[in-house]
């Protein structure tokens, strides 16, 4: 968490504006925000609101772990195919944390795979450990991306 105490106020703008737009892609199809477009069929479970709050913050720094800064040299091989893996987690966690607070029966997807009966039996009750991963991918994204910033860059000889 060294790497966080150096950020510029730039990168914290962008945490923060990115933030809220990865909580309001998840809440707002999701119907954990109240809204007229999109509806559930089933109520809100009371860990969707910290699993979509929680969600917003790691996915704002993430993002913001992509904004570089003017002291920041190039990144060597290993360190890129760290970001890489550490891009995929992060994908993967907003997606699951997208089918963790959601309807189960309002998800088509989830409907295909288990029935409306299915989505209720069996897919609910594994929506709170989908949010832990979720939430476990995102971080470990996080730990990779905030890892590479602040280790230091090996010269090579020239």
């Amino acid at each position: 968490m060294t790497a966080l105490r150096t950020w510029s106020s730039r990168r914290w703008l962008v945490a923060a504006l990115a933030g809220i737009a990865t909580a309001i892609l998840v809440a707002i199809p999701t119907a954990v925000i109240p809204n007229p477009v999109f509806g559930r069929a089933i109520d809100v479970t009371w860990w969707s609101y910290p699993v979509v709050v929680l969600t917003g913050i790691l996915g704002g720094l993430l993002v913001a772990t992509y904004v570089r800064e003017d002291t920041e040299a190039g990144q060597d091989t290993e360190a890129g195919q760290e970001t890489d893996r550490a891009s995929r987690l992060g994908v993967a966690g907003g997606l699951v944390s997208f089918f963790a607070v959601g309807c189960p029966v309002c998800n088509k997807l989830v409907l295909l795979a288990f029935g409306a009966s299915g989505a209720v039996t069996w897919f609910a009750p594994l929506q709170p450990f989908l949010a832990v991963l979720s939430l476990a991918l995102m971080a470990v994204a996080l730990r990779i991306r905030l890892r590479n910033e602040a280790s230091c860059r090996v010269e090579t000889g020239r």
